[in-house]
């Protein structure tokens, strides 16, 4: 008779091949769009997001999708498009900070994810990126902006989207189709008093980044840049995701990419120490306060914004993990909206 060992072992084998099998499906048919859309004529094209860095380096954020021309120097993929355009998976672009150029190489999904070399100063600038594809035309450049911390600031807001500084009234399941495929930025709505919430933050302490955390997919990246420009929400990078199978999963484990992102930033900007926006209908009181436990050092504060009953019903329920606030030495922040937030702030002498 197996052992049990034996029989995990095979269960094991089995999970992977199953896995194994899904990605390189996927494979198969993105190499078939990928050539049934270059038929049609269709251009490697880089969709530029906003990046960041400090002095030393910059993090070049973007993707490679096959699109028509664009008529505008910075392309853009909208709605539900943004899901059914092409990617162009593991494709050479040229990035430019300054005057030098970097080969780098697009990752599975046409994910432009890298760590370069720079010698900007603090503050905002523009870096150029542009696909080096040898199957066809290249596209001119596009532009994109970063954002270069001044270490001299010593503090950043990191926050999370859904239900934080938007809100959506639809059930959780529903939540991500509904927010990717149907609605569009004119029709989310923005939580109360969080935009301005976040600039007087930005004023009260000049130089600081802010970056926007999510588990969405980077396909829309760009309807959720147009929502925080419309809101009045300070510019900052998006540090989203990407779908689809990996060797060990069939889907990417959005909790662990926020986990991760948490960890990345504290190791890029040891001098910083973080306001950490999240809410109470999600894992954010969870995934906050295991970083603060792990690094307090990097964390000034935690603010969770208290959803109503209504969004908390919508949302699943609320989380239960209050008790990280008693675990920790970091001040944990409870209110409704980001003028009860801003009360709060302003007496712990961060407002």
């Amino acid at each position: 008779m197996p052992s049990v060992r034996k029989k995990r072992s095979e269960a094991a084998g089995a999970g992977a091949l199953i896995l194994g099998r899904a990605a390189r499906a996927e494979d198969a048919i993105q190499e078939y769009r990928e050539r049934w859309a270059r038929r049609r004529g269709l251009l490697p094209t880089v969709i530029p997001y906003t990046g960041y860095g400090a002095p030393g380096w910059v993090r070049a954020l973007g993707r490679v999708m096959l699109t028509r021309e664009p008529r505008t120097r910075r392309p853009t993929v909208r709605g539900w498009r943004s899901f059914t355009s092409v990617a162009v998976n593991f494709v050479d672009v040229i990035i430019t900070v300054g005057g030098i150029e970097h080969r780098v190489r697009a990752d599975r999904g046409g994910v432009i994810d890298m760590r370069v070399p720079s010698t900007l100063a603090p503050g905002w600038h523009t870096i150029t990126m542009r696909s080096d594809d040898p199957d066809g035309e290249d596209l001119p450049a596009a532009e994109a902006p970063v954002y270069i911390h001044d270490p001299a600031s010593g503090f950043g807001i990191i926050s999370d989207i859904d239900d934080t500084i938007m809100v959506t009234a639809l059930p959780r399941p529903f939540l991500a189709a509904w927010n990717t495929f149907v609605l569009d930025e004119h029709a989310r709505g923005a939580t109360p008093g969080m935009a301005v919430l976040y600039d007087r933050l930005i004023r009260n302490h000049p130089g600081s980044p802010v970056l926007y955390l999510s588990t969405g997919a980077w396909n829309v990246a760009p309807t959720l840049s147009r929502f925080l420009t419309r809101n009045l929400y300070p510019a900052g990078p998006l540090l989203l995701t990407d779908w689809g199978p990996t060797h060990d999963r069939l889907f990417r484990s959005g909790r662990q990419h926020k986990v991760d992102s948490l960890h990345r930033l504290a190791e890029e900007f040891p001098d910083v120490k973080w306001l950490l926006v999240g809410d109470d209908g999600q894992h954010d009181e969870e995934i906050y306060g295991e970083f603060a436990l792990a690094r307090p050092e990097a964390v000034r504060a935690v603010c969770i914004r208290q959803l109503s009953a209504g969004e908390a019903v919508l949302a699943g329920g609320r989380t239960k993990a209050e008790d990280y606030a008693t675990r920790t030495e970091v001040p944990w922040l409870y209110a409704p909206d980001g003028a009860g937030l801003a009360t709060e702030l302003k007496a712990l002498g961060i407002l």
